[in-house]
């Protein structure tokens, strides 16, 4: 059974100030290895890092994440 996933309006407010780094570094366009590199965070950790930004967001994509981040401000 999925998990239905509602996006929560004020979820972005509650991203660590790494978890913000991680959905810049997304709307970039990095990659995990990109991004783990540019951090000094090993892949796993990004990995961990991106699931909880989608659980934090309620979404199911990096493309959610930053269509989320976009809408409330977080990425100029």
């Amino acid at each position: 059974m999925a998990v239905a996933f509602a996006p929560n309006r004020n979820a972005p407010a509650t991203l660590t100030p790494r978890q913000r780094e991680v959905v810049r570094l997304i709307a970039e366009g990095k990659a995990r290895s990109e991004i783990a590199a540019e951090l000094g965070l090993s892949e796993f950790t990004v990995k961990n890092h991106v699931e909880r930004i989608f659980g934090r967001l309620g979404v199911y994509s990096r493309a959610g994440a930053v269509g989320a981040a976009l809408r409330s401000g977080l990425l100029d």
